[in-house]
Protein backbone atom coordinates (compact mmCIF):
# COMPACT_ATOMS: atom_id res chain seq x y z
CA UNK A 1 0.00 0.00 0.00
CA UNK A 2 2.89 2.40 0.82
CA UNK A 3 4.47 1.65 -2.56
CA UNK A 4 1.23 2.48 -4.34
CA UNK A 5 0.87 5.73 -2.41
CA UNK A 6 4.48 6.70 -3.19
CA UNK A 7 3.95 5.87 -6.86
CA UNK A 8 0.86 8.02 -6.99
CA UNK A 9 2.73 10.83 -5.25
CA UNK A 10 5.72 10.84 -7.62
CA UNK A 11 3.81 10.08 -10.82
CA UNK A 12 3.07 13.76 -11.60
CA UNK A 13 6.75 14.64 -11.10
CA UNK A 14 7.79 11.79 -13.39
CA UNK A 15 5.31 12.94 -16.02
CA UNK A 16 6.66 16.50 -15.91
CA UNK A 17 10.25 15.25 -16.16
CA UNK A 18 9.46 13.09 -19.19
CA UNK A 19 7.63 15.97 -20.85
CA UNK A 20 10.53 18.40 -20.27
CA UNK A 21 13.02 15.85 -21.57
CA UNK A 22 10.97 15.26 -24.71
CA UNK A 23 10.74 19.00 -25.37
CA UNK A 24 14.48 19.39 -25.01
CA UNK A 25 15.13 16.68 -27.62
CA UNK A 26 13.04 18.22 -30.40
CA UNK A 27 12.77 21.62 -32.04
CA UNK A 28 9.96 23.88 -31.07
CA UNK A 29 6.97 23.39 -33.40
CA UNK A 30 5.90 26.27 -35.67
CA UNK A 31 3.38 28.68 -34.21
CA UNK A 32 -0.19 27.61 -34.80
CA UNK A 33 -2.44 29.78 -36.93
CA UNK A 34 -4.77 32.02 -35.01
CA UNK A 35 -8.01 30.24 -34.34
CA UNK A 36 -11.32 31.86 -35.14
CA UNK A 37 -12.94 29.95 -32.29
CA UNK A 38 -13.85 32.05 -29.22
CA UNK A 39 -12.90 29.12 -26.96
CA UNK A 40 -9.35 28.18 -25.94
CA UNK A 41 -8.18 24.82 -27.22
CA UNK A 42 -7.57 22.58 -24.18
CA UNK A 43 -4.18 20.95 -23.78
CA UNK A 44 -4.11 17.16 -24.19
CA UNK A 45 -4.55 15.26 -20.95
CA UNK A 46 -1.39 13.86 -19.37
CA UNK A 47 -0.83 10.14 -19.83
CA UNK A 48 -1.39 8.16 -16.65
CA UNK A 49 1.78 6.09 -16.20
CA UNK A 50 0.34 3.91 -13.46
CA UNK A 51 -2.95 2.78 -15.00
CA UNK A 52 -3.79 1.48 -18.47
CA UNK A 53 -5.95 3.87 -20.54
CA UNK A 54 -9.55 3.06 -21.25
CA UNK A 55 -11.25 3.10 -24.65
CA UNK A 56 -14.97 3.83 -24.45
CA UNK A 57 -17.48 2.50 -26.95
CA UNK A 58 -19.47 5.55 -28.02
CA UNK A 59 -22.99 5.43 -29.49
CA UNK A 60 -23.77 6.82 -32.91
CA UNK A 61 -25.82 10.04 -32.72
CA UNK A 62 -29.43 9.55 -33.72
CA UNK A 63 -32.26 12.00 -34.27
CA UNK A 64 -35.28 11.70 -31.94
CA UNK A 65 -37.96 9.49 -33.46
CA UNK A 66 -41.71 9.81 -33.06
CA UNK A 67 -43.53 6.82 -31.61
CA UNK A 68 -46.64 5.29 -33.14
CA UNK A 69 -49.00 7.26 -30.91
CA UNK A 70 -47.40 10.64 -31.71
CA UNK A 71 -48.22 13.02 -34.55
CA UNK A 72 -46.28 16.12 -35.61
CA UNK A 73 -48.55 19.10 -36.34
CA UNK A 74 -48.43 22.83 -37.06
CA UNK A 75 -50.67 25.67 -35.92
CA UNK A 76 -50.73 29.35 -36.81
CA UNK A 77 -50.62 31.29 -33.54
CA UNK A 78 -50.70 35.02 -34.21
CA UNK A 79 -47.77 35.58 -36.55
CA UNK A 80 -45.99 32.39 -35.54
CA UNK A 81 -46.19 28.94 -37.10
CA UNK A 82 -46.04 26.74 -34.02
CA UNK A 83 -44.88 23.15 -34.47
CA UNK A 84 -45.79 20.61 -31.84
CA UNK A 85 -45.98 16.87 -31.25
CA UNK A 86 -49.43 15.55 -30.35
CA UNK A 87 -49.79 12.44 -28.23
CA UNK A 88 -53.10 10.81 -27.40
CA UNK A 89 -53.61 9.31 -23.95
CA UNK A 90 -56.24 8.25 -21.43
CA UNK A 91 -55.85 11.46 -19.42
CA UNK A 92 -58.93 13.66 -19.00
CA UNK A 93 -57.41 17.04 -19.81
CA UNK A 94 -54.96 18.56 -22.28
CA UNK A 95 -51.40 18.89 -21.01
CA UNK A 96 -48.42 20.85 -22.34
CA UNK A 97 -44.71 20.11 -22.02
CA UNK A 98 -41.85 22.23 -23.39
CA UNK A 99 -38.31 20.91 -23.62
CA UNK A 100 -35.25 21.57 -25.78
CA UNK A 101 -36.84 19.78 -28.74
CA UNK A 102 -40.06 21.81 -28.73
CA UNK A 103 -43.69 21.63 -27.61
CA UNK A 104 -45.45 18.37 -26.72
CA UNK A 105 -49.22 18.25 -26.29
CA UNK A 106 -50.92 15.32 -24.57
CA UNK A 107 -54.66 15.12 -25.16
CA UNK A 108 -57.52 12.70 -24.45
CA UNK A 109 -58.26 10.27 -27.26
CA UNK A 110 -61.75 11.70 -27.82
CA UNK A 111 -60.60 15.32 -27.88
CA UNK A 112 -61.05 16.94 -31.32
CA UNK A 113 -58.22 18.72 -33.15
CA UNK A 114 -60.22 21.95 -32.99
CA UNK A 115 -60.40 21.71 -29.19
CA UNK A 116 -56.67 21.03 -29.03
CA UNK A 117 -55.88 24.03 -31.25
CA UNK A 118 -58.11 26.26 -29.12
CA UNK A 119 -56.35 25.05 -25.95
CA UNK A 120 -52.98 25.88 -27.49
CA UNK A 121 -54.15 29.37 -28.45
CA UNK A 122 -55.47 29.91 -24.92
CA UNK A 123 -52.01 29.04 -23.53
CA UNK A 124 -50.02 30.70 -26.31
CA UNK A 125 -48.36 33.33 -24.10
CA UNK A 126 -47.08 30.68 -21.68
CA UNK A 127 -46.03 28.34 -24.50
CA UNK A 128 -44.18 31.01 -26.51
CA UNK A 129 -42.41 32.34 -23.42
CA UNK A 130 -41.26 28.85 -22.45
CA UNK A 131 -40.05 28.12 -25.99
CA UNK A 132 -38.11 31.40 -26.01
CA UNK A 133 -36.67 30.63 -22.58
CA UNK A 134 -35.51 27.23 -23.85
CA UNK A 135 -33.98 28.86 -26.94
CA UNK A 136 -32.00 31.30 -24.79
CA UNK A 137 -30.78 28.48 -22.58
CA UNK A 138 -29.60 26.48 -25.57
CA UNK A 139 -27.77 29.53 -26.93
CA UNK A 140 -26.07 30.10 -23.57
CA UNK A 141 -25.00 26.45 -23.37
CA UNK A 142 -23.53 26.59 -26.88
CA UNK A 143 -21.20 29.35 -25.69
CA UNK A 144 -19.30 26.69 -23.75
CA UNK A 145 -17.62 23.69 -25.41
CA UNK A 146 -19.45 20.41 -24.80
CA UNK A 147 -18.16 17.88 -22.29
CA UNK A 148 -16.00 15.22 -23.94
CA UNK A 149 -16.15 12.07 -21.83
CA UNK A 150 -12.44 11.25 -21.85
CA UNK A 151 -9.71 11.07 -19.26
CA UNK A 152 -9.09 14.61 -18.03
CA UNK A 153 -12.64 15.87 -18.60
CA UNK A 154 -13.71 18.71 -16.31
CA UNK A 155 -17.06 18.38 -14.55
CA UNK A 156 -18.96 21.02 -12.52
CA UNK A 157 -19.16 20.23 -8.81
CA UNK A 158 -20.41 22.59 -6.10
CA UNK A 159 -19.47 25.69 -8.08
CA UNK A 160 -15.99 24.42 -8.92
CA UNK A 161 -14.63 21.82 -11.31
CA UNK A 162 -13.37 18.30 -10.72
CA UNK A 163 -11.17 16.29 -13.07
CA UNK A 164 -12.42 12.95 -14.36
CA UNK A 165 -9.73 10.25 -14.37
CA UNK A 166 -10.40 7.06 -16.33
CA UNK A 167 -8.42 3.84 -16.32
CA UNK A 168 -8.98 0.24 -17.27
CA UNK A 169 -9.63 -2.10 -14.35
CA UNK A 170 -10.75 -5.70 -13.80
CA UNK A 171 -13.91 -4.37 -12.15
CA UNK A 172 -15.73 -1.05 -11.89
CA UNK A 173 -14.37 1.23 -9.17
CA UNK A 174 -15.08 4.82 -8.11
CA UNK A 175 -12.80 6.99 -5.98
CA UNK A 176 -12.94 10.70 -5.21
CA UNK A 177 -9.97 12.71 -3.97
CA UNK A 178 -11.35 15.93 -2.42
CA UNK A 179 -7.86 17.43 -2.12
CA UNK A 180 -6.85 16.91 -5.75
CA UNK A 181 -10.49 17.36 -6.83
CA UNK A 182 -10.26 14.21 -8.96
CA UNK A 183 -12.96 11.63 -9.61
CA UNK A 184 -11.32 8.35 -10.65
CA UNK A 185 -13.35 5.74 -12.50
CA UNK A 186 -12.02 2.23 -13.08
CA UNK A 187 -13.82 0.75 -16.08
CA UNK A 188 -13.85 -2.80 -17.36
CA UNK A 189 -12.76 -3.48 -20.92
CA UNK A 190 -15.50 -2.70 -23.44
CA UNK A 191 -17.25 -0.16 -21.20
CA UNK A 192 -19.53 2.25 -23.04
CA UNK A 193 -19.76 6.00 -22.75
CA UNK A 194 -23.34 5.60 -21.55
CA UNK A 195 -22.17 3.33 -18.73
CA UNK A 196 -19.61 5.94 -17.69
CA UNK A 197 -22.26 8.67 -17.67
CA UNK A 198 -24.57 6.55 -15.51
CA UNK A 199 -21.80 5.88 -13.00
CA UNK A 200 -20.86 9.56 -12.79
CA UNK A 201 -24.54 10.45 -12.39
CA UNK A 202 -24.90 7.89 -9.58
CA UNK A 203 -21.86 9.39 -7.87
CA UNK A 204 -23.42 12.86 -8.03
CA UNK A 205 -26.63 11.47 -6.55
CA UNK A 206 -24.77 9.76 -3.69
CA UNK A 207 -23.05 13.05 -2.85
CA UNK A 208 -26.38 14.88 -3.03
CA UNK A 209 -28.04 12.50 -0.57
CA UNK A 210 -25.63 13.35 2.22
CA UNK A 211 -25.27 17.06 1.52
CA UNK A 212 -28.98 17.77 1.08
CA UNK A 213 -29.84 15.94 4.30
CA UNK A 214 -27.31 18.07 6.17
CA UNK A 215 -28.54 21.36 4.72
CA UNK A 216 -32.22 20.50 5.26
CA UNK A 217 -31.59 19.73 8.92
CA UNK A 218 -29.63 22.97 9.36
CA UNK A 219 -32.21 25.29 7.80
CA UNK A 220 -35.23 23.46 9.20
CA UNK A 221 -33.87 24.12 12.69
CA UNK A 222 -33.34 27.80 11.85
CA UNK A 223 -36.89 28.15 10.51
CA UNK A 224 -38.40 26.11 13.34
CA UNK A 225 -40.13 23.56 11.10
CA UNK A 226 -39.98 19.82 10.61
CA UNK A 227 -40.10 18.06 7.26
CA UNK A 228 -41.45 14.54 6.86
CA UNK A 229 -38.73 13.33 4.51
CA UNK A 230 -36.90 14.12 1.31
CA UNK A 231 -35.94 12.45 -1.95
CA UNK A 232 -33.98 13.29 -5.07
CA UNK A 233 -35.52 14.39 -8.33
CA UNK A 234 -34.20 14.58 -11.90
CA UNK A 235 -36.49 17.27 -13.30
CA UNK A 236 -35.25 19.32 -16.24
CA UNK A 237 -35.98 22.78 -14.84
CA UNK A 238 -37.52 22.38 -11.39
CA UNK A 239 -34.97 22.52 -8.59
CA UNK A 240 -37.23 21.48 -5.73
CA UNK A 241 -40.75 20.91 -4.48
CA UNK A 242 -42.64 20.54 -1.20
CA UNK A 243 -45.90 18.66 -0.74
CA UNK A 244 -48.72 19.35 1.68
CA UNK A 245 -47.46 16.31 3.60
CA UNK A 246 -44.14 18.19 4.20
CA UNK A 247 -42.19 15.89 1.89
CA UNK A 248 -39.42 17.69 0.04
CA UNK A 249 -37.82 16.79 -3.28
CA UNK A 250 -34.52 18.32 -4.36
CA UNK A 251 -32.91 18.04 -7.77
CA UNK A 252 -29.57 16.21 -7.60
CA UNK A 253 -28.27 18.48 -10.41
CA UNK A 254 -27.97 21.22 -7.78
CA UNK A 255 -24.62 19.54 -7.04
CA UNK A 256 -23.27 21.36 -10.09
CA UNK A 257 -23.74 24.72 -8.36
CA UNK A 258 -22.12 26.42 -5.38
CA UNK A 259 -23.29 25.66 -1.85
CA UNK A 260 -25.03 29.05 -1.37
CA UNK A 261 -27.30 28.24 -4.32
CA UNK A 262 -28.05 24.81 -2.86
CA UNK A 263 -28.91 26.50 0.42
CA UNK A 264 -31.26 28.92 -1.33
CA UNK A 265 -33.31 26.06 -2.83
CA UNK A 266 -33.33 24.26 0.53
CA UNK A 267 -34.57 27.39 2.33
CA UNK A 268 -37.15 27.98 -0.41
CA UNK A 269 -38.69 24.52 -0.12
CA UNK A 270 -38.67 24.51 3.69
CA UNK A 271 -40.53 27.83 3.69
CA UNK A 272 -43.34 26.11 1.77
CA UNK A 273 -44.08 24.09 4.91
CA UNK A 274 -45.42 27.34 6.37
CA UNK A 275 -46.85 28.85 3.17
CA UNK A 276 -47.80 26.67 0.19
CA UNK A 277 -47.62 29.65 -2.18
CA UNK A 278 -45.31 32.47 -3.23
CA UNK A 279 -47.00 35.25 -1.29
CA UNK A 280 -45.25 38.07 0.54
CA UNK A 281 -45.45 36.02 3.75
CA UNK A 282 -43.72 33.12 2.00
CA UNK A 283 -40.79 35.27 0.87
CA UNK A 284 -40.59 36.82 4.33
CA UNK A 285 -40.08 33.32 5.76
CA UNK A 286 -37.39 32.60 3.17
CA UNK A 287 -35.69 35.87 4.09
CA UNK A 288 -35.63 34.94 7.78
CA UNK A 289 -33.20 32.10 7.13
CA UNK A 290 -31.69 33.18 3.79
CA UNK A 291 -31.64 37.00 3.47
CA UNK A 292 -29.85 37.00 0.08
CA UNK A 293 -32.57 34.96 -1.61
CA UNK A 294 -33.23 37.50 -4.40
CA UNK A 295 -29.61 37.52 -5.52
CA UNK A 296 -29.41 33.73 -5.24
CA UNK A 297 -32.58 33.30 -7.31
CA UNK A 298 -31.15 35.38 -10.14
CA UNK A 299 -27.74 33.73 -9.95
CA UNK A 300 -29.24 30.23 -10.02
CA UNK A 301 -31.13 31.10 -13.19
CA UNK A 302 -27.93 32.45 -14.75
CA UNK A 303 -25.77 29.47 -13.77
CA UNK A 304 -28.39 27.01 -14.97
CA UNK A 305 -28.47 28.70 -18.38
CA UNK A 306 -24.68 28.54 -18.64
CA UNK A 307 -24.43 24.86 -17.72
CA UNK A 308 -23.54 22.65 -20.72
CA UNK A 309 -25.56 19.46 -21.22
CA UNK A 310 -23.78 16.64 -19.44
CA UNK A 311 -25.87 13.48 -19.47
CA UNK A 312 -27.64 13.56 -22.85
Amino acid sequence: MDRIRNARHFAPRLQRWLAEKAEAQQEAPPAAAASSSPFPVPAPAAVNLLRPPVQLRRPEPTAPQLTGDQDKRQLLVGEYILEYVLKRSTRRSIGFTVDDTGLYVTAPKRCSLADIDNAIRAKQHWILSKLDERRQRRAARLEKPPIVWDDGARLPYLGEEITLRLYQAPRNRTEFDPVAMELSMGLVQGATEQLLKERVKNWYKAQAEGLFQQRLDLYAARLGVQYAGFSLSSADTRWGSCTAQRTIRLNWKLMHFSLPLVDYVVAHELAHILEMNHSARFWANVGRIYPQYEEAKQLLRKRAAELPPLFT
